[in-house]
């Protein structure tokens, strides 16, 4: 096996590249590092290029000799997908279509798509389910629907072996504080948090407390970005050609804002500063995972996702290394 990580050098992405090769399998990392951090993988395994320019990642896949795909490439933030629905779609759709072009060319027909939960109807009050109502409520999730659709139609017409993982709440470090999430421009709650509770910026935005929730705040599920790891390298191994598979992944288990709030509070011994703002655009009010299908096809189980361990893994890394060493390393974008 010898997989290619578009994308690969983004937070989830690269947490999959070290698993990957921590278990002894050749990977390589496709990257514009416009998001991802060369210094997060091994730059002499990193190819820098464009997604959609599709001869540029045919020849890659050609000279690595790659077997398999795992696609994390895209543009993740909710918020900026309303903003500029147009060039989500460009990175996430067009960019799609562009990798899968290039496999046919090359021919290489197995690959793990990065999806989310985001594909799922608002208003559900249970945990979700892969075959529950689909109707995105953003064009990020619109974006990775279609990227699904592209997937089954690849798999039905041309025999390709696909499977897409639907994260929930992505979140946490490595065991070692060594690599951790560290985005440009900082979107996803548990950085925003621990942030404000390290006083390196100045509140935490709580978006609504009057949900139809339990304390009134959203209910989420976390998972760990080690788990999710486990369950790429677990897909890879069970892709059957022209078949098309989806599974969900999350923890399994919902935490609020405010029970978030205090745990991070506990963890670092002092109050977490906080202001509510109205709701986003978007947002769900519950969004929960039901893992029983992973569980069975994948034979996959969350093991780091307790909400305290993804709490003390992010703090690690946000309190030590933290983003300011990728940054310190930029040089290494040139390799």
């Amino acid at each position: 096996m010898r997989v290619l990580l578009t994308g690969g050098a983004g937070y989830v992405g690269s947490a999959c590249f070290r698993a990957l090769r921590a278990k002894g399998v050749e990977a390589f990392v496709f990257d514009d590092l416009s998001e991802g951090h060369a210094a997060a993988v091994d730059p002499r395994r990193l190819v820098v290029g464009d997604l959609r320019d599709t001869d540029a990642v045919a020849r890659a896949l050609s000279d690595l000799e790659a077997t398999h795909v795992i696609h994390f490439a895209a543009r993740t933030s909710v918020p900026d997908s309303i903003a500029d629905p147009s060039g989500y779609w460009s990175i996430n759709v067009d960019g799609s279509r562009s990798l899968m072009e290039a496999m046919r060319t090359v021919g290489i027909g197995r690959i793990v798509f990065s999806s989310t939960a985001a594909v799922y109807a608002h208003g559900s009050e249970h945990a979700l389910r892969e075959d529950d109502p689909i109707l995105p409520a953003t064009p990020y999730g619109t974006s990775k629907l279609a990227v699904e659709h592209l997937l089954q139609g690849y798999a039905d017409a041309y025999g390709f072996g696909a499977t897409a993982l639907r994260y929930f709440n992505a979140c946490g470090a490595d065991a070692d504080g060594r690599h951790g999430e560290a985005h440009r421009h900082e979107t996803h709650v548990i950085p925003l948090l621990l942030q404000a509770a390290l006083r390196q910026r100045a509140e935490f935005k709580v978006f609504g407390d009057s949900w139809a929730t339990p304390d009134g705040t959203c209910v989420r599920d976390f998972v760990s970005v080690r788990d999710l790891a486990e369950a790429h390298y677990l897909a890879l191994l069970r892709l059957e050609p022209g078949r098309m598979t989806r599974y969900n992944l999350g923890s399994g288990r919902g935490t609020s804002v405010r029970e978030l709030l205090d745990a991070a509070g506990r963890l670092v011994g002092w109050p977490v500063p906080h202001r509510v703002e109205a709701p986003r655009p978007g947002d769900p009010a519950f969004l929960v995972a039901d893992i029983a299908r992973a569980r069975a096809g994948l034979g996959w189980e969350p093991r780091v996702s307790g909400i305290d361990a993804i709490l003390a893994s992010a703090l690690a890394w946000h309190g030590g290394a933290g983003p300011a060493s990728y940054a310190a390393a930029a040089g290494l974008k040139a390799a």
